[in-house]
């Protein structure tokens, strides 16, 4: 049995993933299609040797395995047929999406030949997911080859099913055992369909979970994994009918350790999990017979071949396990060897929080605040802000900070009950506005323009804040050229009727004041002084 699991790559957007992890996607496909051309050859072998034991008249009763077996076969190579058309349609969709697979849809990386589009998320989740239009209308192709994977293991578990019952007690097999084996030839298929882990992780369907934003690299090795596990599923069941009749089922090649990780990519102090399994493996062995290593270290093989292996991740940057395996032929006792390396990267878990436009919150007006935390889900980030300010609205990423009053604040960020980091920010009041007359902050003044003016205004200089403050009143004091000076008070900004009299009698050689000038912020208890303005008329 083969037991090639398809390695999964929990990258975060914000990640710039790596050429090496990339690239061992594309490896990861070509074990896979490597495997699937080992196990076929092995089929071959098996159905040859049944024809030539079929020859014997004495085995006539055996017959009927040989259409069923070619029953199996067909239904297996239609289902690797229509794979094949659809990873060929993805990648001239990534690549130069001409309607046909040629060598415009590759590139030349690191010495490579690889699928030029091999980073593109959007047309996998176009074409599995959402349909071809993106649009979500109908759904994509990926529902459709889960309608494929269900209805080719019905065929084939048909086929076997279709022999046992019709020809099972002429092939020497008895009522009781003919029902168990076609339960077992059901439950022992790994090409099958998981509807539960979809449906646990909260995701809208099979094909989202499989496919849904995930790049075409990794997307190619999922569907070649498909193709294996159906062949892995053709060749129990041919073997199985094989050895009804009598025929060798047991067939040994190249064997080969395959590193099937939950991740291949960490941060210090997380642990990666993962299968560790033979490329090319029989069901018949005895686990005892099979040598798993990662890094020296001998693994316990399970009863389906494979062994549970755990790392932390330690450090930073680039790491490689490597792998092998013996295998004991118990049969002739002969040993095949193999060996293989996984990759995988270790990070370091960082995170920043920085005010968007000031680096303090200000009271009475919003505060714009993101939080990026590298190597975390921005689903899994928690804000909490805590002493004189307070969370407005917003999600975890993108906030909206309110200062309550002036004092310190403090932004502490989490994820998954870790503390990735405490932040300190001051909280103030809005500075100070500067009192305006026209385009003037006092001093030398014309007459007529001085005139023309209806009143103070309070304006923010260098302030980025959408925010407004008023005049709420002020002390006018015109002092004509060797007279006696006369007062005005004057409520709001604008010029009072008696304020106004006074601005109209502007002649060169007088001086205004306005003095006790108060102003309200947002924010604002109480009116605040801002100064005191001197206009001199020419």
């Amino acid at each position: 049995m083969i037991n090639i699991m398809y390695l999964v790559l929990m990258a975060l957007l914000a990640l710039n993933v790596s050429a090496e992890v990339m690239n061992a996607f594309q490896t990861l496909d070509e074990g896979n299609q490597n495997s699937i051309a080992t196990v076929n050859d092995q089929v071959d072998a098996a159905v040859e040797s049944v024809n030539a034991l079929l020859e014997d008249d004495s085995k006539a009763k055996f017959k009927p395995i040989v259409p069923a077996i070619a029953e199996v076969r067909a239904a297996s190579a239609e289902f690797s047929t229509y794979v094949d058309q659809l990873r060929d349609q993805l990648v001239d969709m990534a690549g130069n999406n001409n309607g046909e697979l040629d060598e415009g849809d590759y590139k030349e990386d690191h010495g490579m030949r690889t699928v030029r589009g091999k980073k593109n998320k959007d047309v996998t989740t176009r074409l599995l997911v959402l349909g071809e239009d993106g649009a979500g209308g109908e759904p994509g192709a990926g529902e459709e080859l889960k309608a494929k994977i269900i209805e080719t293991r019905q065929k084939l578990i048909d086929a076997y099913t279709n022999l046992l019952n019709e020809h099972g007690t002429t092939m020497d097999l008895s009522a009781d055992e003919i029902p168990k084996r076609i339960q077992s030839v059901a439950q022992d298929m790994p090409f099958s369909i998981d509807d539960e882990t979809w449906q646990e992780a909260g995701r809208d369907s099979w094909s989202d979970f499989k496919f849904g934003h995930m790049p075409v690299a990794a997307v190619l090795p999922l569907m070649s994994q498909m193709k294996s596990d159906l062949k892995v599923s053709e060749a129990n069941m041919v073997n199985d009918m094989v050895k009804i009749a009598g025929g060798k089922t047991v067939e040994f090649d190249q064997f080969f350790p395959v590193f099937s990780a939950d991740r291949s990519y960490v941060i210090g102090g997380e642990k990666i999990t993962a299968k560790v399994s033979v490329g090319s493996y029989s069901s018949s062995l005895d686990p005892a017979n099979v040598d798993l290593r990662v890094n020296g270290q001998r693994l316990k093989v399970n009863a389906d071949g494979t062994a549970d292996f755990s790392i932390t991740g330690s450090g930073t940057g680039q790491k490689t396990l490597t792998t092998s395996v013996a295998v004991t032929n118990p049969l002739t006792g002969e040993v095949k060897e193999g060996k293989g390396t996984f990759t995988y990267e270790v990070g370091q878990r960082s995170v920043s929080v920085s005010a968007d436009k000031m680096n303090v919150f200000y009271i009475g007006v919003d505060n714009p605040v993101t939080v990026a935390a590298a190597g975390v889900a921005s689903g899994d980030v928690r804000v909490n802000v805590t002493g004189n300010a307070r969370k407005k609205s917003g999600n975890n990423t993108n906030l909206v900070v309110e200062g309550t009053s002036q004092g310190d604040a403090k932004v502490v960020v989490t994820a998954n009950g870790q503390n990735l980091g405490s932040f300190d920010f001051r909280v103030k009041r809005i500075p100070d506005p500067i009192p305006m007359v026209g385009q003037s902050k006092g001093g030398k003044i014309a007459a007529n323009v001085f005139k023309a003016q209806q009143g103070l205004y309070a304006f923010l200089e260098n302030f980025d804040f959408e925010a407004k403050c008023g005049i709420v009143g002020y002390e006018l004091v015109y002092v004509p050229q060797r007279r006696d000076a006369v007062r005005s008070t004057n409520g709001g900004g604008n010029f009072t009727s008696g304020s106004k009299a006074l601005v109209t009698r502007a002649a060169p050689g007088d001086t205004y004041y306005m003095q006790n000038i108060k102003a309200s912020c947002p924010g604002d208890a109480v009116s605040r002084d801002i100064g005191t303005m001197v206009f001199a008329i020419q």
